[in-house]
């Protein structure tokens, strides 16, 4: 008995130790608490969605789901390297409005003389423990020492595949100023970063950007936590309005009566990024059907799609590349425009669309 005691000690130990590593981040307080709780969104202590959203399916437990990744398909990852264009990103066109994108739904964002960097993930993994939701070979071409200054990060939500540690503090004195979801700060607080530097919104909530240009975050269908504690900060898109363009951030999202709604009061939009992986049968409230993702598009009123948010993790039970096959087989069927770039290859408005099926092979 007095050895089950010790183990048990050692082992909780362990655990305490582990769980208070700085990568998890921490949970708000004080002020920023405060806010929170008065906001129309946060109720009975935590963030709600706009319309019922249980995690999985009727009759699906959370052991369903845990179960089904011990027997994870061989082809959820990609046998051969990912391919990419190499760019030099410190010597992109000022001139030229474009996006870059680096794989899952990290990516480069150059318009109206600012540059925007989404959920930048470049650990090489999308998980608090390094050996588990590695990336895909091949994807990692990119480091945050090849970016220029950034003007404004744009953190959508605090998941581990959107929010990264390391990423975060390598760019450190790299950016100016961080646009997020409200009560993602309190990570960043945790990691250094100063409250002067971090925008923090509730949905509907504006930043001014100057020069006419604003960062509207915007309802999403998904969920936060990066421990146990779930829905302690919100979960957001964005429409990005300047004097030449209006687009879509989309983050990580559910289909839902909000992208019709959006687009009714913040669209027609010129070019919509929209997440299509990482979805399954057992939870498909809190991520888009490939399917969905073009429903999506046409509720927003988005003239060009780009999908993100696949072809770098594996985070689900899918091929590696079901949801770009999908997407753009669904787009052809309902004539939306869309564009599938390489990582790395530059998107520019106006211009240039990259449509190449890249991803045909195992």
């Amino acid at each position: 008995m007095q050895t089950f005691i010790i183990i048990a000690l050692l082992l909780g130990g362990a655990s305490y130790f582990f769980l208070t590593q700085a990568v998890f981040g921490r949970l708000p307080t004080g002020t920023r608490l405060e806010r929170i709780q008065q906001s129309p969104n946060y109720k009975e202590g935590k963030f709600l969605n706009l319309e019922h959203t249980p995690d999985f399916a009727p009759g699906i437990s959370t052991w369903d789901a845990a179960k089904s990744f011990l027997n994870k398909p061989n082809n959820t990852e990609p046998k051969s390297n990912i391919p990419s264009v190499q760019t030099d990103l410190k010597k992109l066109d000022p001139t030229l409005p474009q996006v870059i994108w680096f794989g899952h739904s990290s990516y480069l964002l150059q318009t109206d003389g600012l540059k925007f960097l989404i959920d930048p993930v470049f650990s090489g993994s999308a998980s608090p423990i390094s050996l588990f939701a590695k990336s895909f070979k091949g994807t990692d071409v990119y480091k945050t020492s090849d970016f220029p200054f950034i003007d404004v990060l744009v953190l959508t939500h605090d998941h581990y595949d959107h929010l990264d540690y390391k990423t975060i503090l390598e760019l450190k004195g790299n950016f100016g100023k961080i646009v997020t979801s409200l009560g993602v700060g309190a990570h960043l607080n945790h990691w250094g970063i100063a409250d002067s530097q971090i925008i923090e919104l509730d949905w509907n909530e504006s930043a001014n950007l100057g020069a006419h240009i604003s960062l509207t975050a915007l309802p999403a269908r998904h969920f936060s936590g990066r421990k146990f504690t779930r829905a302690q900060s919100i979960w957001s898109s964005f429409a990005l309005k300047t004097p030449t363009r209006k687009i879509y951030l989309g983050g990580d999202s559910g289909f839902g009566k909000h992208f019709k709604e959006i687009g009714e009061q913040h669209g027609p939009f010129d070019f919509a990024l929209l997440e299509c992986g990482q979805y399954n049968d057992m939870w498909p409230n809190i991520h888009m059907r490939p399917e969905e993702v073009i429903y999506a598009a046409q509720d927003l009123r988005a003239e060009i799609l780009m999908p993100v948010h696949y072809g770098k993790f594996s985070l689900a039970l899918h091929p590696w590349n079901e949801p770009i096959k999908r997407v753009t087989a669904a787009a052809k069927a309902a004539q939306q425009k869309i564009t599938t770039p390489l990582i790395g290859q530059p998107v520019v408005f106006g211009y240039f669309y990259p449509d190449s099926a890249w991803w045909n092979f195992e």
